[in-house]
């Protein structure tokens, strides 16, 4: 069981996380702000010098991470806004009933029950589309790299996760946050890529990223895309 305690230095407040499970010092800028996590026998003037020791680092963390958060696109969710599916702005536009709705080359067409919709319920039905219309186009794209390769997997995902693009598992069950499909195409090729090959290569070994090289040549300037672009990913 973690102990937790809040400290402030100059203009930052931070916390003193003390754990069992860990084993040296370390920084983290967590949800809850700046986190200071120490083993739990450590003592917590240790903590405090770490982060006096290392805060024009924390100073340049949070001024990215600020700027990050600024570039968040922030949506009015309502008919006739437009929002992104593979790279491309598209109105939403009001379907006549569930088979009409979906992923139209010049808009994204969202069936609802309700004929005024509020925000928060226009923004959920939006995005359980988007889950419905990633998985399928994931699932396809999988298949179509695991055929290339002679792999198979057991499965397909789709889930709205904080930390990761992609998943493998040593089971073969694929998983994927959805949010990747609001990206330009060939972004969501990369990561259909770097997880199919999981299937051959369970690692990031030479072999590993010679193979998606191999299905994806751009890999490289695409996950950098990725890594860079990935918080601008919401809806």
């Amino acid at each position: 069981m973690s102990e937790v305690r809040e400290f402030i230095f100059e203009d930052i407040p931070y916390r003193v996380v003390r754990s069992a499970r860990r084993k040296r010092l370390g920084l983290v800028l967590a949800q809850a702000g700046v986190e200071v996590r120490i083993p739990q026998r450590c003592a917590a003037r240790h903590g405090h010098l770490f982060l006096q020791e290392n805060i024009h680092w924390v100073r340049a963390q949070l001024l990215a991470a600020n700027q990050r958060a600024s570039q968040v696109p922030h949506y009015t969710y309502a008919f006739g806004e437009h929002f992104t599916w593979l790279g491309r702005q598209l109105p939403l536009e009001r379907a006549r009933n569930t088979r009409d709705a979906g992923m139209a080359p010049d808009s994204i067409r969202l069936y609802t029950r309700s004929q005024a919709p509020d925000q928060a319920q226009l923004q959920g039905a939006l995005q359980r589309l988007y889950q419905r219309e990633a998985l399928a186009l994931l699932k396809e794209k999988s298949q179509q790299v695991a055929d290339q390769l002679g792999v198979i997997f057991s499965s397909v995902r789709v889930r709205r996760t904080k930390s990761k693009w992609g998943h493998c598992s040593i089971r073969g069950e694929l998983q994927y946050n959805w949010l990747v499909c609001l990206a330009p195409e060939p972004i969501v090729d990369y990561l259909v890529a770097h997880e199919v090959c999981h299937l051959r290569h369970h690692n990031h070994s030479r072999e590993f990223w010679q193979l998606v090289q191999g299905v994806c040549p751009r890999f490289k300037e695409l996950r950098r895309w990725l890594r860079d672009n990935g918080h601008r990913l919401t809806v």
